[in-house]
C-alpha cells in the first residue's frame, strides 16, 4: 500500500457499501472562494451587531472551520453577549448563501484528480454528499464541478436544509439522517472528510471515517493531520486517488505536490 496513506485503526474494506462524503475543501477546493465571500457578510453583520470585531477571509476560514454560517452567527453574537432575533438570523444566512453561491459558481471548475478516482469508486459503491452546507449551495458547486453526475439531488444531505430543524457539524444529526436515508450504519458507511468538524460528526454517528488532505493548503497539512486523528479518523488520505487505493479500488497513485504524509504519526 503507498506510503502516502496514514493509518490508525482497522477499517473494514469489504464492509463498505456507501461512501458519505462531505462536500466542502472535499469533493472541491471550495473553502478559500466560499469564505472570501462570507466574510464580507460575516463583518456586516458584526458591525450591524455593534461587535468591535472584523475577520480576515483567512481568519474566518480556521474560526468556522466545518461549521455553516448560521452556526457561527449565533456563536459569535454569543460570544460577544448578544443575540440575533430568529426573523434577523434568517435574513443574514439568506444574504450570506446568495452571495457566496454567487461568487462559487463563478470560480469552481471541474478537476480530473477529483472526478476520476470518484468515477473508479462510483464503480463499486455508491456515493452520497453528507454536508453543513444549504442545497443550493451544493446545486451550484456540484454543476460547477461537473459532479452532477456521480452525486445527484437525490443523495445530498443538508444539516442546513435535510433536517427538520438546521443545525450544523459536529453535531451528528446530519450523519444519523443520512445513514436512515440511505439504509446504512456503521461500516456499511464511510465517511470522508477533510476537517476535524465533520470528522466528529461522522464519528459521532457510528461511522467510520477517512481524513482526505486533497484540498487542504500544504502549509496546513500538518495541523490538519493532528486534528483529524484527534478526532477519531481511521485513516488519512493525500487524495482521491489514494482513497481509492485503500479501498482496493484503484492502483497505488503517486502523492501530489505537498500531500506526501510523514511517517510514524
Amino acid at each position: 500500500m503507498s506510503d502516502g496513506i496514514l493509518r490508525f485503526a482497522p477499517l473494514e474494506t469489504a464492509a463498505v457499501e456507501v461512501l458519505l462524503c462531505d462536500a466542502d475543501g472535499n469533493l472541491f477546493g471550495s473553502e478559500e472562494p466560499a469564505f472570501d465571500a462570507s466574510t464580507v457578510v460575516t463583518n456586516r453583520l458584526l458591525a450591524a451587531l455593534g461587535v468591535d470585531l472584523t475577520f480576515t477571509s483567512a481568519g474566518l476560514r480556521q474560526r468556522s472551520m466545518g461549521r455553516n454560517f448560521r452556526s457561527m452567527a449565533s456563536d459569535l453574537a454569543a460570544e460577544a453577549g448578544t443575540a440575533i432575533e430568529p426573523e434577523a438570523l434568517e435574513q443574514w444566512v439568506l444574504e450570506e448563501r446568495e452571495a457566496v453561491v454567487a461568487h462559487l459558481a463563478s470560480v469552481l471548475r471541474p478537476d480530473p484528480a477529483v472526478h476520476g478516482p470518484l468515477s473508479e469508486l462510483a464503480s463499486r459503491l455508491r456515493l452520497a454528499v453528507v454536508s453543513s452546507s444549504a442545497l443550493s449551495r451544493l446545486a451550484v458547486c456540484f454543476t460547477a464541478a461537473e459532479l452532477d453526475d456521480l452525486f445527484p439531488a437525490s443523495v445530498r444531505y443538508s444539516a442546513e436544509d435535510s433536517l427538520p430543524v438546521p443545525t450544523s457539524k459536529p453535531d451528528p444529526a446530519v450523519y444519523a439522517f443520512a445513514g436512515r436515508q440511505l439504509g446504512v450504519r456503521g461500516p456499511a458507511g464511510l465517511a470522508v472528510e477533510d476537517a476535524a468538524v465533520g470528522a466528529r460528526s461522522a464519528v459521532a454517528a457510528g461511522f467510520p471515517t477517512v481524513g482526505n488532505l486533497q484540498f487542504v493548503p500544504a502549509d496546513e497539512v500538518g495541523a490538519r493531520i493532528t486534528a483529524l486523528r484527534e478526532a477519531g479518523v481511521c485513516a488519512i488520505v493525500p487524495s482521491w486517488s489514494h482513497l481509492a487505493e485503500l479501498l482496493d479500488v484503484a492502483p497505488a497513485p503517486a502523492a501530489p505536490p505537498g500531500r506526501r504524509l510523514p511517517q510514524g504519526c
